[in-house]
């Protein structure tokens, strides 16, 4: 099959690679219809080189069709439409049955010191291929997968794997008082999802990013947007009657912008070979923590942050006198996507799409075109604020060129293809 496999810093090719086979009596294959490229997939394309092998499958916002199952897995049906957590969970275990499968038992990395396995995620989420490719085997498919109809596009369902549930998490985190504020830095999908999100759950939301575009999008569904400079945190209290938001959500994470001595140290750490690279980025590896110096000084007193945006970082600086003395409280983690399924599914399914689920990817294309959307992904090129790679669609199926217009064009997905028909 077709895969995107890593290569090393910002390289990533497509190759031919090996079909996913059963291993397990709870395994399932899946033929892959859809496979978005997440901002978490820059921090293996860029900071986290030191824990990814040459050849690496990635990829962890899949869906499709179920192909084969396990003797084992009885909820599951060849022919089903799924999506799949990019957390492989029991659904058994003391963690799982406590809501936290991010942390499930069963499938934690242990070698690593990590939470449960994660799909196309590096040495430290215990390298189980990833989805950006033409099939997926998915352990624990008797617990894991999520069952869609057979009606709408993929992208009305697709982000129930990650971005959405993720979003709905910090939210959930940021404890956010009946009728208050909450400011969401960064209109990456994570934060477009969180600033409608809160304002579906009838918060005022101040969303904040330096990029046009993605302010724009905000806009379009009523959220109030604010662009990033020096005097941020000034801006947000002076929205707020001079105390700050009640609470911030941080959907940025290790790669912020407007933190230059970090950044040297990430390519620093990234130019070590891999074992002592690994080793420093475990005992003192640093963030580019401006995003979350912003949310401390703009949060009021005795609010909430809520990190949503990935930090890696063991050695990072923290302002303890001012957490201390704001009395700020800080959630975070992974995301325990099945916990919130049943809270998304109704609003996903709601023909009236309340959180814009079909108003988030500027670009879907073949899987063939995943490095070049990597390139501008990170790069924040040609618009580009979530990109959807369809491998059964060859690039006859799509406009020639990727203008934002073009691509964003609805696509059928051929969703019939049983086991038989597979190469």
């Amino acid at each position: 099959m077709k895969a995107l496999t890593w290569q090393g810093k910002r390289h990533v090719t497509v190759e031919e690679v090996a079909d996913p086979v059963i291993q397990a009596p709870t395994d399932a294959i899946i033929r892959i219809t859809s496979s978005a490229i997440c901002g978490s997939d820059l921090h293996l394309y860029e900071v986290l080189g030191p824990f990814m092998d040459k050849d690496d499958v990635l990829g962890h916002e899949p869906m499709g069709i179920v192909e084969e199952v396990g003797s084992e897995v009885t909820n599951l049906s060849v022919g089903d439409r799924v999506v799949i957590p990019f957390n492989i969970s029991c659904g058994k275990c003391w963690m799982c049955e406590r809501g936290l499968q991010s942390q499930c038992e069963t499938n934690q990395v242990r070698e690593q010191g990590s939470g449960t396995a994660l799909f196309g995620f590096s040495r430290l989420y215990g390298s189980v291929p990833g989805g950006q490719a033409e099939y997926l085997r998915v352990p624990n498919a008797d617990y894991g997968p999520i069952k869609v109809p057979h009606t709408g596009e993929d992208e009305q369902w697709l982000y129930l794997s990650d971005i959405l549930p993720t979003a709905w998490q910090g939210v959930q985190y940021a404890k956010v008082p009946e009728g208050g504020t909450l400011a969401v830095l960064g209109l990456g999908p994570v934060g477009q999802f969180a600033a409608r999100i809160g304002k579906h759950l009838g918060y005022r939301v101040l969303a904040v990013d330096p990029v046009p575009e993605r302010r724009l999008m905000a806009e379009r569904h009523g959220i109030e947007t604010l662009d990033q400079d020096a005097q941020l945190g000034d801006r947000l209290r002076l929205a707020t009657d001079g105390r700050g938001p009640d609470s911030v959500l941080d959907a940025v994470g290790m790669e912020a912008h407007g933190s230059p001595v970090a950044g040297v140290a990430h390519n620093v750490v990234g130019m070590l070979p891999d074992a002592l690279g690994r080793l420093m980025m475990k005992k003192g590896g640093v963030d580019r923590l401006n995003a979350l110096s912003t949310a401390i000084d703009a949060v009021r007193r005795g609010g909430t942050i809520s990190l949503s945006g990935v930090y890696g970082g063991m050695a990072d600086p923290l302002p303890m006198l001012t957490l201390f003395d704001k009395q700020i409280q800080l959630t975070m983690g992974q995301c325990n996507v099945k916990h919130w399924i049943d809270d998304l599914m109704p609003l996903v399914d709601d023909p009236s799409d309340p959180l814009g689920t079909l108003d988030l990817a500027t670009h879907k294309v073949p899987l063939d075109r995943a490095p070049e959307m990597y390139e501008k992904f990170q790069k924040k090129q040609d618009g580009c604020i979530k990109v959807v790679l369809k491998p059964n669609l060859n690039a006859a199926g799509l406009a020639a060129e990727s203008g934002i217009a073009q691509v964003n064009t609805p696509l059928s997905d051929d969703t019939g293809t049983t086991g038989a028909d597979r190469p």
